[in-house]
């Protein structure tokens, strides 16, 4: 057993094979991968990593666990799920997802099933020699008595359903343990180790003061009912701490307007490198920002550009309360990689300038259209004999789910230098009215 101190969590005590999972190459590669991606760049402080937030999610997840009073076997395997829920995230986290995506066919979720069983390669060529003979992660969860079928289930399949809340109920006779669903909850839930871990590990090294969450009192008040994951209800108000938080900090960390123009940019530049990113998922941020500023021709350029932090300028966009849900509508189209792809040539087409200086940023059609997922936010609470959704105890939660995830809903850039032509083509092909109040 040894005892890890942690900033945001405190001593974190881990032994057996949960240490040696950390140890396995795999997962020390999480060191060399920032948890926030480019956001440093916006925020100077952000510079924790993967590593720290697989590990602040592992010890969150056992108090869950504990708190439940989960059964042995299932609280080892969540605790494993929750360590190794982000071993195949690529370099600079999210940035990177969908030419991770569109290299591999898989996401990094289902990418992290076949690196536990082995089914793609967990090193670079270059490492054969050191780590050729090393068995599959499924081997050590097996050794240890884990099922490693249920670890990487709970990873790559939520199932996390809460849909019908009050159709459950505590009163005698009531079958409980209907389903596991309570163990995919504590990864991925209304109110998961994932999510928590994040929220204040992220609001603490950006300064960002919108992550405080009681997590003392959500943990002693967890409970399982009918294989459910609930809160009881003496922690609506923690509960509701907990949405407003994430709702704050994807309207002011992850959707920063620069920090998207940034990541846009990198991901720019590894589309048309050129490079080989079927590995892209055994990579560190050093690793593949080396590969881009060594490639050729534009993807150089803007790798350079992001390293001398010379970033495109936002030329155009529209806010998410100017628009009507035929506006809506029309972006969702625009809302997939091809679609943007497309927007950018119309721009560019009316802009007479190179489509590589267009860079079209839209949230996805889910957050476009439906908001907030309420999955998401819809936190299930037991009130004596029933468990219903937070929302018939909370105005502010009802109010959180009707949100806007973030406050803009299409953003163009463009270099300085063509940012103004870019902005009038913009609202050309557009066709937004009130847009642009910036």
């Amino acid at each position: 057993m040894k005892t890890i101190h942690d900033p945001i969590h405190g001593s974190i005590a881990v032994g057996g094979v949960y240490l040696d999972i950390l140890d396995r190459h795999e997962m020390q590669r999480l060191r060399n991968i920032r948890q926030l991606g480019l956001s440093t760049l916006v925020f100077p402080g952000a510079n924790h990593t993967r590593f720290e937030h697989s590990l602040g999610t592992f010890s969150l997840a056992g108090r869950m666990c504990d708190s439940m009073g989960m059964s042995a076997d299932d609280a080892r395997a969540v605790r494993a799920a929750a360590m190794l829920h982000d071993v195949c995230h690529p370099p600079f986290s999210h940035t990177l997802e969908q030419p991770l995506r569109d290299a591999t066919g898989y996401d990094h979720m289902e990418l992290s099933r076949r690196l536990i069983f082995g089914e793609v390669p967990t090193h670079l060529p270059r490492d054969d020699d050191a780590l050729g003979g090393v068995e599959p992660i499924s081997v050590l969860l097996e050794d240890a008595g884990i099922d490693p079928k249920f670890v990487c289930d709970l990873i790559a399949k939520p199932l996390s359903d809460t849909t019908g809340l009050d159709a459950f109920s505590t009163e005698a006779g009531q079958s409980y343990f209907k389903s596991k669903d309570y163990a995919h909850q504590v990864i991925h839930g209304p109110v998961d180790a994932d999510q928590m871990d994040y929220l204040m590990r992220d609001a603490h090294y950006t300064g960002v003061v919108h992550g405080s969450i009681d997590i003392d009192r959500i943990l002693t008040r967890m409970s399982i009912v009918n294989g459910q994951a609930v809160l009881e209800k003496g922690a609506v108000s923690a509960a509701e701490g907990l949405m407003m938080s994430r709702s704050l900090m994807y309207s002011a960390v992850y959707y920063h307007k620069t920090v998207k123009i940034v990541e846009a940019m990198l991901r720019r530049a590894a589309e048309i490198s050129g490079l080989d990113l079927s590995n892209l998922y055994l990579l560190t941020d050093h690793e593949l920002l080396s590969m881009l500023l060594s490639s050729e021709g534009r993807s150089a350029e803007l790798a350079a550009k992001v390293v001398r932090r010379d970033l495109f300028k936002k030329a155009f966009i529209a806010y998410t309360i100017d628009l009507c849900d035929g506006d809506r509508e029309m972006l969702a189209e625009y809302a997939s990689p091809k679609g943007r792809k497309t927007l950018e040539e119309r721009i560019a087409d009316a802009a007479r300038i190179d489509p590589q200086d267009v860079i079209v940023d839209i949230p996805s059609r889910s957050v476009l259209l439906s908001k907030l997922k309420i999955g998401k936010t819809d936190v299930p609470i037991r009130d004596g004999a029933r468990v219903r959704s937070i929302t018939r105890y909370s105005a502010v939660a009802k109010a959180l789910q009707a949100r806007d995830t973030i406050d803009w809903a299409v953003m163009v850039s463009a270099p300085k230098e063509v940012s103004d032509v870019v902005a009038e083509a913009s609202r050309k092909v557009l066709s937004l009215d009130n847009a642009d109040r910036s």
